[in-house]
């Protein structure tokens, strides 16, 4: 038997992105010398602590296979062939707490959620957050299903947005949806598009950003681009400019991957560190005059909003049980509009020499 075991680590966030790797891959390849074996008892023979039920709700989500094609949980697999399969990890003890948290759902039905973040909000407990996340929220509203029942600090989560990111989330109501949707952002299938506000004047209206990206080596917190790609997960942001405003740039950003911090990490590279981005060097005046008055409209401008301007706009996927595409787009939220309003009246005041 030749198996390769991909074991994600839970607390590694892949993103922009963001989806939450925790969960495990594994690959093998059937003895040459093996009869025909039903794929349950086939993977809890090579899966140490696995059982025939998280076996079986993988195959109904989707997530295994056989020669590259989804099989279902009774296929019999035949020597040589190439079996993988994805599984969502056993729930980790932490206590969460169900807090009270209002929730923006934009679309519910009985297997997921799609949820408006607001900038400023936690998805998840951890590193420091251990309440008042949108995770706690969600246990209070739904402590009567099963996937919310335990002290998962991740119950339903198959990606996340940062903290001061605002947009949609999709988060699944049952272990079904959130294994075949785990899968569908594992895969790059499904469609994200992200509205940033960027210092600087981009040279073209559309391009590609391509770059490695991993963890600084200088701070553990943060992430960089690895150009030579030895260090690091690949990573391709696709970009369009919006709008020209002058000192700044509206874009919007199409992810082709799902690193952790992508868009600030791949505009950053390419000189233009998003507005606002205290970890990425956009909280700083960039561009512009040294005249007093703009320092001030600039300053202004940073206390409109709590990070970085970035939002998450648009989400597709395919729905786990009806298999319907969905889609979803939500408006800038009001700070981040009211923010590129002010630029907008800005450059036209300037423009028209009203204004320095």
């Amino acid at each position: 038997m030749n198996s390769i075991t991909e074991d994600i680590d839970p607390d590694e966030l892949d993103d922009a992105g963001e989806e939450i790797e925790q969960f495990e891959h594994y690959r093998f390849i059937a003895d040459p010398g093996q009869g025909l074996l039903r794929i349950d008892k086939f993977l809890t023979n090579r899966i140490e602590g696995i059982s025939r039920n998280r076996i079986q709700l993988a195959a109904q989500a989707g997530s295994i296979f056989v020669n590259g094609v989804s099989v279902k949980g009774n296929y019999r697999v035949k020597p040589g062939e190439e079996v993988t399969v994805m599984l969502d990890y056993p729930r980790r003890e932490l206590k969460v707490l169900p807090e009270n948290i209002p929730l923006n759902i934009v679309y519910e039905d009985n297997e997921l959620i799609i949820i408006n973040k607001p900038a400023g909000l936690v998805v998840h407990p951890g590193h420091g957050n251990y309440s008042g996340t949108l995770v706690n929220g969600l246990v209070y509203k739904y402590q009567n299903l099963e996937l919310y029942g335990g002290n998962d600090p991740r119950p339903g989560l198959v990606h996340r947005i940062d903290k001061n990111t605002s947009g949609l989330l999709v988060v699944a109501k049952t272990e079904l949806a959130k294994i075949n949707l785990a899968l569908q952002f594992f895969n790059k299938t499904t469609k994200r598009k992200y509205v940033a506000l960027v210092w600087g004047n981009l040279a073209s209206d559309y391009g590609t950003i391509e770059g490695n990206i991993g963890r600084s080596t200088n701070n553990r917190q943060i992430f960089t681009v690895y150009p030579d790609g030895l260090t690091g997960k690949p990573a391709v942001t696709h970009y369009r400019v919006i709008e020209r405003l002058g000192y700044v740039n509206l874009v919007e950003c199409v992810l082709e991957t799902g690193r952790t911090h992508q868009i600030r990490v791949h505009m950053k590279y390419i000189g233009h560190p998003l507005f606002n981005d205290d970890v990425y060097g956009g909280d700083r005046i960039l561009k512009g005059t040294t005249f007093a008055k703009y320092k001030q409209f600039v300053e202004n401008c940073f206390s409109m909003i709590p990070g970085q301007a970035l939002h998450a706009k648009i989400l597709g996927f395919v729905h786990p049980v009806t298999k319907e595409e969905m889609l979803f787009d939500s408006e800038l939220p009001e700070n981040l509009g009211q923010l590129v309003d002010k630029w907008r009246n800005y450059i036209s005041n300037r423009d028209s020499d009203q204004q320095i």
